[in-house]
């Protein structure tokens, strides 16, 4: 047996392996429950804090901003101090930012705490995929995305219902408290499963990239997230902080080419696999994630469900990607994903033309089934277009091509959920006022969409039973109009994966001799 054949992983996951997964899995798994989690809360917040819709949305916005501000950062962090370090960091983070959510006395304290969790969060994504794929060599790279897709499985499925069962058990305090004991076993788990670091500090850091990509990417996803309570793009708040960022990153895109050592490599993306699997998968969050985080306030706003109710409905979606992630995985080893994944996108588009139908009274039957046969889909497209863009990075890119992959992922969800959502006001605004009706908090008048909506949530409102009717059905038509816009998003999703790649490559060779230095992971 040569040097080279016994430095190279086996073909199959071995027990060293898994059990840096295991790490990573639990990482990974307390920062997309927590998305989940809160989304299912945004109600509570409102009368608990006594908030508009759009003043608690930025328990979501501020947490995706501090990740898009840290991300960035990921990459270099990682070979400069190590990424055993640099995770255990994001987990003190992310579970200190948790226990001082809990604490929060007004909206504006729980926004600013989730920043700091956002700032822990940004780096276990990126950083546990570095890990992993390290650990796992090119050809087990599939099957490796497929054991990291599980917490992006059981976040759909258990967030919603973990929340909707802690509000109604507990109280909201226990969305963030439950992360404290989960983020101090992830923590000393880390601590004995990963391997010690030993990183070779040969990259200066880049300041000047620094401040010109993480407030940039902060200020034009701050003016994106603003559209849903402006109301238009015209308004200053909007308009103006995304021109400042958007100059500011077009300006780094340009500066980026100079450096030797930039803050983000975009010299990845002549990497052509890595360009049209990151183009597609951009493509596909903007479609599917934005109008996705709807689907629980349908059941809540439109149905009259409780947050543990709407969790449940989501359930099948979660589980129908459980059932094809495993597969995908392995396929995604053998078969290049241009020629599975279309079919998987496929799927998608099926079941979400449901929802472009959606009325007062569409059977759950229908809809939990077309929630499952996108949960198929689902399975079969994320992970493999990932496993795509980062299988034919040598092994010193790994921790850039996964920092690349992560921002455009932030980019494309928040951009995705503030369409969405801008889309949904504008047509709930265009519901007619209730003649005499106040809001005795706001003092504004009161619209039967308004109405009907603070009916479904248990408010007991002196308005006539007809009204509240008009005014469900307007809602409803107003989800319908948006999840239709969902949809041919994601039938545009068809044109990049249309250019993914359909013929088999071959994996770079895995690091041997002097490389091994460079990839302490690898070696355990």
């Amino acid at each position: 047996m040569t040097d080279q054949a016994a430095a190279a992983p086996p073909e199959k996951l071995d027990a060293a392996v898994f059990k840096i997964a295991g790490v990573v899995v639990l990482g990974a798994l307390m920062s997309i429950l927590d998305i989940t989690v809160v989304s299912v809360a945004l109600p509570t917040f409102q009368t608990e804090f006594n908030a508009t819709y759009a003043q608690v949305a930025w328990t979501l916005t501020g947490y995706t901003l501090a990740l898009a501000t840290v991300i960035p950062l990921s990459g270099w962090a990682a070979d400069r101090f190590g990424t055993k370090r640099l995770y255990m960091l994001a987990l003190v983070l992310f579970t200190a930012g948790s226990a001082l959510c809990a604490t929060a006395g007004s909206i504006e304290q729980l926004v600013g705490y989730r920043v700091l969790q956002g700032l822990g969060g940004g780096m276990l994504m990126p950083l546990g995929m570095t890990i992993m794929t390290r650990a796992a060599g090119p050809k087990r790279i599939g099957r490796l995305m497929a054991v990291l897709g599980i917490p992006m499985l059981l976040g759909p499925i258990g967030g919603p219902i973990l929340g909707g069962w802690l509000i109604e058990a507990a109280s909201w305090h226990w969305i963030f408290l439950i992360n404290v004991p989960i983020g101090a076993v992830a923590l000393v788990y880390a601590l004995f499963a990963l391997p010690k670091d030993n990183p070779v500090p040969s990259e200066s850091f880049d300041f000047l990239g620094m401040l010109m990509l993480s407030p940039g990417l902060a200020l034009f996803l701050f003016g994106v997230s603003s559209l849903p309570q402006e109301g238009t793009i015209t308004a200053p708040k909007v308009w103006v902080t995304m021109l400042i960022g958007a100059v500011m990153i077009i300006t780094f895109v340009f500066y980026s080419f100079k450096p030797r050592h930039p803050l983000l490599d975009l010299r990845l993306f002549r990497n052509t696999r890595l360009r049209v699997s990151t183009i597609a998968l951009f493509v596909f969050i903007i479609a599917f994630m934005g109008a996705g985080l709807l689907f629980p306030s349908y059941f809540l706003q439109v149905r009259g469900e409780s947050t543990l109710h709407a969790g449940l409905l989501m359930a099948p979606q979660g589980i129908g990607a459980m059932l094809t992630m495993p597969i995908a995985g392995t396929l995604a080893d053998r078969v290049p994903v241009g020629r599975t994944v279309p079919f998987a996108m496929a799927l998608i588009a099926a079941g979400f033309f449901t929802f472009t139908q959606v009325g007062t009274d569409t059977s759950y039957l229908l809809l939990c089934g077309s929630l499952f046969v996108m949960g198929l889909g689902m399975g079969g497209t994320m992970m493999p277009i990932m496993t795509s863009a980062l299988r034919t990075l040598d092994h010193h890119d790994v921790a850039r091509g996964s920092t690349l992959v992560n921002i455009l992922q932030q980019i494309g969800g928040s951009i995705g959920t503030a369409t969405m959502s801008v889309i949904l006001t504008s047509q709930l605004n265009g519901s007619a006022e209730i003649p005499g009706a106040v809001n005795p908090q706001t003092g504004e008048p009161v619209t039967e969409a308004g109405a009907a909506i603070a009916h479904q949530q248990g408010a007991n409102l002196p308005i006539p039973p007809d009204i509240i009717e008009r005014g469900l059905h307007f809602v409803a038509d107003s989800f319908a109009t948006t999840f239709t816009v969902g949809f041919f998003l994601v039938l545009a999703t068809f044109i990049p994966i249309a250019f993914l790649p359909r013929k088999k490559e071959a994996a770079p060779t895995e690091p041997t001799g002097e490389g091994v230095a460079d990839a302490p992971v690898l070696m355990h």
